[in-house]
């Protein structure tokens, strides 16, 4: 056994590209060796900007003789079938086996010297390797069956044990050699092995694992910002990035003036971050620290002065024009740059931002004054709805996209408008995925709530939903945005009275006749001619969905709604560790679209069905509604009385448990109400086991009948329990 050691060298490679290269790298290797029959005992995979490498541990000298069994056409087949897999497997028709009229070729493979398997794993792993993005060079480039690769590749080390595997690949030829450090060591060295790969780079300034650099680089910033009195703000993907774009990671400390603290905390993080690739630290107090830490690629002479000397400069222009967007931005009301939303499109079919904004605005109004929204003020709603993407066109926003809805709360709170309002700005958006912060102030629930149920009407009603993997306009995220809201601040409304009505009124102010029958129309109606308004209503009258004016009008808008929440909403709750049939056996009842109400019941059904009780109520329901699937009660018959213990039984039971089951659901205590149903468990299981349903007595078996389907509408008035699947 022998280990192989691959080095792939060229220019820079991406750092957001490196570590999934590495991955690739080590996958596409594997494969490439399990056809030749080769695995490795293990693989160590290394990356830095200039290189991927691994090693290939555990290597025979030559692989296994292998005996290949390939299935072939009938022997009835045409003859160009026949031929077509003699070519394939490179055997005659005298070499094949009849197999019950079927053609089998076993071929058998000789074992081959591991050299020669690399010799050809190895091109064959470049030319598939799947770069994001790849580029072709030199003069190979006029051909498309060229090489392409991230950068252009410069050298390749190819050693199995210490004997060199020829390669070539293009014009670049495997040898012992890589480069070192592009400063500390730019010359040649030689490599001999896999053995000796990782510590000679590392004498030559490189170190190859990029989870190496990384414990480095969070290690010295660490303690470069302790010995200041600093802490540095935890950033793992800024930890990684700075790993991928160094080979001898140096972190250094700087500062800057502590006069731009002035600017919001958020835009000086983002331009340390996202400008600068720097990290962001603070002080004692846990404010932002007038400081950063950079990460250099040399250990230079003068400790890093120079270096922190010339980030500082960069760092303090890049600083200056923050402020400059600040000042500048706050000199206009955000009443004012809310007017220039009109020039900004929300998208082609559903108008600008202002309209958007206009709808938003009334919609988070009508959720207050209908008492949905509790606790919040209804112009305090609308004035933050109104002001919600104000920012969009603002300098700070413009230059930092992250900051919207940040930075119109900073305005807001700066021209002295309510907190309340500047809350609403600020926090509008979220819940922007799972995890995030969900907004508790009421006047800020009715904007986010409005904001979304806005978004998700709009694209259902133009049937630009979700596919597959595909969510271009972040529909899910919304609908779960909204279901958050809810849930967490209890809001109980129907989700079809909130989203389908009332939202689409405020949205295009057609007549709600027509929005009764026609939820998708989006049209802006008040400047429509009255000819066409006309037209739009004689069309609006007929039952059948058609185009007028190249706008569509989709049907069944609500329907679609409710199945979109219905899934977002088993998605959440299973990933809580709620079972999706649940969930469908409450929806299954019909009309129950009030989450919290619904999710209540949820939980008091899982509870339930995880009790013997529950279990065994569960298994005699599913008994009586087979019955009742073959067997359908005769309305001619008169049915007869109880005749049996058992069948008297089962009939006082129901009659003292439905009422109590009813009484609890209305007052939403659901757990009473399964602890109700839960009293039939042994009336029903004693009828069963004494009473024949299918009596030759028509008056009986219909009375039998009857009592079963009593069971089973006693049950569906909690939950419809033909869709739990336990």
């Amino acid at each position: 056994m022998t280990d192989f050691l691959l080095e792939l060298r060229c220019e820079e490679i991406p750092a957001r590209m490196q570590l999934k290269a590495s991955e690739d790298l080590a996958r596409l290797f594997t494969e490439e060796l399990a056809r030749a029959g080769l695995k490795p005992a293990a693989i160590d995979s290394f990356v830095t900007p200039r290189r991927l490498a691994l090693v290939a541990r555990g290597l025979p000298l030559e692989t296994a003789a292998v005996s290949e069994e390939h299935k072939g056409p009938r022997t009835s087949a045409p003859p160009q079938a026949l031929e077509g897999f003699l070519r394939k497997t490179g055997l005659t028709q005298d070499q094949l086996e009849d197999r019950d009229g079927v053609w089998f070729a076993v071929v058998n493979k000789p074992g081959r010297a591991t050299m020669d398997v690399l010799a050809q794993t190895v091109p064959a792993v470049i030319r598939a390797f799947p770069w994001p993005k790849a580029m072709r060079w030199g003069v190979a480039s006029q051909t498309t069956e060229s090489l392409r690769w991230v950068r252009p590749l410069q050298g390749i080390v190819a050693i199995l044990g210490e004997q060199l595997v020829d390669i070539v690949v293009e014009d670049v030829r495997s040898g012992y050699a890589t480069l070192g450090h592009r400063f500390h060591h730019p010359g040649a060295i030689t490599i001999g092995g896999a053995d000796d790969y990782v510590e000679k780079l590392r004498a030559c300034h490189v170190i190859v694992s990029h989870q190496e650099r990384q414990a480095i680089i969070a290690a010295k910033a660490a303690q470069a910002a302790a010995a200041h009195g600093y802490t540095v703000i935890e950033d793992k993907g800024l930890v990684a990035e700075n790993a991928g774009l160094t080979e001898w990671p140096v972190p250094l400390l700087g500062d800057f003036d502590p006069a731009f603290l002035e600017v919001p905390p958020e835009v000086i993080q983002l331009t340390l971050r996202i400008n600068q690739k720097y990290f962001v630290l603070r002080d004692a107090a846990g404010k932002l620290a007038p400081a950063f830490i950079c990460t250099a690629n040399i250990e230079a002479k003068d400790g890093g002065a120079a270096i922190v000397a010339g980030n500082r400069k960069v760092l303090a222009a890049r600083l200056s024009d923050a402020r400059f967007f600040w000042e500048q931005d706050r000199k206009t009301a955000l009443a004012d740059h809310a007017q220039k939303l009109a020039r900004i499109t929300f998208h082609e079919k559903l108008g600008t931002v202002a309209d958007k904004v206009e709808r938003v605005a009334k919609l988070a109004r009508w959720l207050v004054e209908e008492g949905i929204v509790k606790g919040a003020d209804a112009d305090l709603a609308e004035q933050a709805a109104r002001l919600a993407k104000a920012d969009l066109v603002t300098e700070m926003v413009g230059e930092f996209p992250e900051l919207q809805g940040v930075m119109g709360g900073y305005y807001a709170r700066a021209e002295g408008l309510p907190d309340a309002v500047a809350d609403a700005i600020r926090d509008h958006y979220k819940p922007v995925g799972q995890g995030d912060d969900v907004p508790t102030a009421p006047v800020t629930v009715a904007v986010s709530l409005a904001d979304k149920l806005d978004t998700l009407v709009g694209f259902f009603s133009w049937g630009l939903l979700p596919t597959g993997s595909k969510d271009p306009f972040a529909l899910r995220r919304a609908a779960l945005g909204v279901i958050q809201l809810i849930l967490e601040n209890r809001v109980r409304t129907s989700l079809n009275g909130v989203s389908y009505g009332h939202a689409m009124t405020v949205m295009r102010q057609l007549t709600s006749e027509s929005l009764t029958h026609w939820q998708g129309v989006l049209l802006n109606y008040d400047e429509l001619p009255i000819e066409k308004k006309i037209q739009l209503n004689e069309k609006l009258s007929g039952e059948n969905p058609e185009t007028w004016a190249g706008f569509e009008i989709p049907p069944n808008i609500a329907h679609a709604m409710v199945t979109f929440f219905a899934d977002r909403l088993k998605v959440q709750q299973r990933e809580a560790g709620v079972r999706h049939d649940l969930i469908d056996a409450v929806f299954a009842l019909g009309g129950e679209d009030d989450l919290v109400r619904l999710l209540a019941r949820v939980h008091a059904l899982q509870s339930f069905v995880a009790t013997d009780d529950g279990a065994n109520l569960l298994a005699g329901y599913k008994r009586a509604a087979n019955i009742l699937k073959k067997e359908a009660v005769d309305p001619a018959i008169v049915p007869a009385a109880p005749s049996e213990p058992a069948e008297a039984a089962l009939l006082a039971a129901l009659d003292a448990a439905e009422p109590l089951a009813a009484r609890a659901v209305t007052d939403e205590r659901f757990a009473d109400a399964m602890a109700a149903l839960a009293t039939l468990r042994a009336p029903i299981d004693a009828f069963f086991e004494s009473v024949t349903v299918n009596d030759a007595d028509p008056a009986k078996r219909a009375a039998r009948l009857a009592l079963l389907d009593r069971v089973r509408a006693a049950v569906h008035g909690v939950a419809d329990f033909s869709k739990i699947t336990g």
